[in-house]
Formats: structure tokens, sequence, C-alpha cells
């Protein structure tokens, strides 16, 4: 085999990308607030931002697109996804909506109750936020390996079988649940272990608990089950996805990751304890339940990307090139979660920006800091993202100040990578040039998509 992977596809459409000068973007960072999620997708050269229906769909979608079905209801396109979900999942009941925070709202508008309490190994920010939306605590159990990014762990997604025991005989009246997040999105898009997930679901039947999984990025889980847990190197890739959901008695999924589409996303359930409520639900607030918030259109791309998402030549591209910039920072001397997860590179602002004080959030800091260098976005994982500002005035912060460029699928060649890592390393090379932040303005759910900062 040669040393190169290369792109197991090619392109037969593009878009040009615009090239803007550095002080052109310190002006429009400065318009922005200082956010980067405020700035126009034509002023950022990769846009790393999310992973999130940002990627490239196949012929063999838009080709299926062609076969969507506009009906209200009884769709045909709804019963050829179906059919393919059931296949993956096993379950018997399908809930379409039009992306993943939808699915949890219905999901948890359905289930739980203020005061309730929902473990998993880390809730990434809108399954947090629209938990504690309905008054519903959100606590995160993942392994301490999870917490450590320089430390090598083959599946540090993996919950903490331990405290979820002790959590479950604490609080267990008031669990109406358990989840996990298969890749862990919070702790670096690290995988969890079949071994594990079979151990959590074995211990919420111990308390009669359901097993709810986050399955956005559930190809990827399983691609880092078959190359890191023995027994499973000769299964294919579909047959370890069938098993993860074996263990699982529902499920949310934003279909933007693994399902290879720009939109939606759905709940299966394995059987109707929840069905009807579910279903209220969605009609209440997304559409139809042969439709669920999409059009028939997005129910035949999906159908045929959640098929593609489980290719393995494209699976092993995918986790291979996310080690690649990997392993450009590493000779650069700049830190990262280790081992790279599945879906982006998660940068650890502490070892760039070791002297900046928590209070000038650091990982914001230096998602500003690539932008105005190489015109890259990213995104915080850090204390904007996870951190609250208290009542009293003062503010909370997170354990880890990452900075994750996710790589939306089939869009960005390896020339993009290697543009990339220059500019992180020339980024780190100035470090001490590189500006803190203050709030001006925020939000009390999910304040890093709109506040305001400034220079601190």
């Amino acid at each position: 085999m040669f040393k190169t992977m290369i792109e197991p596809f090619r392109i037969k459409s593009v878009e040009p990308i615009r090239v803007t000068t550095k002080e052109q973007r310190k002006h429009l960072l400065e318009e922005a607030h200082l956010n980067v999620f405020k700035l126009r997708a034509e002023d950022v050269l990769l846009d790393w931002l999310t992973d999130s229906g940002t990627g490239a769909m196949s012929s063999a979608q838009w080709a299926a697109i062609m076969l969507g079905d506009e009906s209200y209801a009884g769709s045909p396109s709804f019963y050829r996804l179906e059919a393919v979900i059931k296949d993956i999942t096993g379950m018997d009941h399908f809930i379409p909506t039009h992306q993943g925070r939808a699915a949890e709202k219905v999901l948890f508008s359905a289930v739980c109750k203020k005061g309730d309490l929902v473990p998993n190994n880390c809730h990434f920010d809108t399954t947090r936020a629209n938990l504690e939306y309905a008054g519903v605590e959100a606590v995160d159990l993942v392994i301490p390996e999870g917490l450590k990014p320089s430390l090598i762990h083959p599946f540090k997604g993996n919950i903490d079988l331990a405290r979820v025991e002790e959590t479950l005989k604490l609080h267990g009246a008031r669990i109406p649940f358990g989840m996990i997040t298969v890749t862990n999105n919070t702790g670096g898009g690290q995988p969890v272990s079949m071994a594990n997930i079979r151990e959590y679901s074995r211990l919420l039947k111990k308390y009669n608990k359901p097993l709810i999984m986050d399955v956005c990025r559930f190809a990827e889980n399983a691609m880092f089950i078959k190359i890191r847990e023995p027994g499973y190197e000769n299964k294919t890739i579909k047959e370890i996805c069938q098993e993860m959901f074996r263990y699982a008695d529902g499920a949310t999924m934003s279909a933007k990751k693994d399902g290879m589409v720009n939109i939606g996303g759905f709940i299966v359930l394995r059987d109707d304890q929840w069905l009807d409520s579910v279903r209220e639900m969605l009609i209440l607030n997304e559409g139809f339940p042969t439709y669920g918030g999409l059009a028939g259109r997005d129910l035949e791309a999906l159908a045929v990307g959640l098929v593609e998402g489980m290719d393995e030549d494209y699976l092993r591209y995918r986790l291979r090139t996310a080690e690649y910039l990997g392993e450009k920072l590493e000779a650069a001397g700049i830190g990262f979660v280790k081992p790279t997860g599945g879906h982006a590179v998660y940068i650890d602002a502490k070892t760039i920006l070791p002297d900046m004080p928590k209070e000038h959030y650091p990982a914001w800091s230096l998602c500003n800091a690539l932008y105005l260098e190489g015109g890259i976005r990213g995104v915080e994982i850090g204390s904007v993202m996870f951190g609250k500002h208290l009542p009293d005035g003062s503010e909370t912060y997170h354990s880890m100040e990452l900075v994750r460029l996710a790589f939306p699928r089939r869009m960005y060649t390896q020339s993009h990578f290697d543009y990339a890592a220059e500019a992180i390393a020339e980024v780190k090379a100035n470090a001490k040039l590189v500006r803190g932040v203050k709030f001006v303005k925020q939000s009390k759910y999910l304040r890093h998509f709109t506040a305001d900062f400034r220079w601190a």
C-alpha cells in the first residue's frame, strides 16, 4: 500500500473560495463583535465551524432527490427511508425531524419533567440546552481519561460505569433514561467502545431505565470499534452499527453528520411506551409523522446517505484526515486531544496560550486568532460554550479549553489541510500577540451562538 491515502471520490462540481487579506479579516471580525458565528460564510476561507449539514452530497443522493414525493401524509419517500433505518437500527418506530436538536426537543418534551436528571458521557451544547430549558439536570460522567487532552486512550468517550451506578442509586427516581453520545463530541470526537455501551445498557436495565443513544456520528464510532476493539476487526461497519443499536431502547440523530445530508434528523424507539406522546409533540412542533419537517426529497437523500456513510473506504479516509492534521500539529509542537477523533481535530488552547487567564477565554481567543491569521473558522469548545453566567454576576469555567476544527464531509482536499497546519503553526509562533476577550452581551442558553465580545 502507498503511504498517501487519496480521497475516495472524484469532484464534479466546484464552488469558488474568496481569499481575504489579514487586514480585511481584522475589520470583518470586529464587525462580527469578535464572534466567528456572526461572520458571513463568504468571508471565510476554510469553514470548519461544524461538520453538521455542511458536507457535499453524492451523485446518487442528488439523483434520489428526483424521486422525492411531497405528499403530506404517507409519502413513499418516508417508507423508503423507514426501511433503511429499521435495517440499521432494528427499531420498530421511526420519527423524522428536521434536525437533531428538534429530535431532542420532541423527545425530551414528551418524556422528561422538571426536576429530572439525565446522565450521559458528555451532553453536547444543544442536548444540554434542551434538557436545561425543560428544567432537567444534565450530568456528564465521562471516564477521567476523557478530560485529559494529551492522554492516549482508545475509547476516551466511554462513560464511567461506577459513577453511573452511584448516580442511579442516589437519584434513580429522577432519571427517566440514560444517554450516551457516540462519538463524544464535547470531549474531542472520541469513540465509545462496544463493551462500554453493552455494560452501560446492562446497568441501566438493572435499574429499569432505558438507554437513549445520541448517534449523530454512529458510523464513525463503528469504524473506531472495528480498528481498535478486539473481536470486531473482521465485522462489517453495518454489523457493528447493528450491534450498537441492539443495546439501546431509542436514539436521537442529527442526520446532518453521518447521514451525509444538509438537513434532517430523527428519533427511533424500540417499543411504543413513549410513541404516542412523541408523535403528539412532533405534530405540534415539526409536522405530520411521515414527514416531520422534511421535504420528501430530503427523506430520499437521507435514505441513500445513511448507507454511504457506512462505507468502509470512506470512513477510513475520514478518520485518516483528522489523524493527518494531528500529525502536522504534533510536528509543530501544538497540543490537541489525542488520539484524534473522527470528525474533527480539537486544539488544546492551553498549549498555545498557557499564560492567558481563564477570564479572557483562551479557546475563544484562539478561534479568533485562527480566523485573523488564516481565514479559518473553527468553534470554541470551552468556557464560553459550557461555562455559565451566574445570577451574582460571576462566571463558571469549563475543565478544558478546546478549539474544534470540524471537517465537512467530502469537501476539502489535502492541500487545504496543509495550508491550515501552516496557519495554525504561525499563530503558535506569534502567540504573544493573541488577544483575550470579554463579554459585552450574552443570552441565557447557547450563548456562544449570539454573544458579543470586546478585546480584553
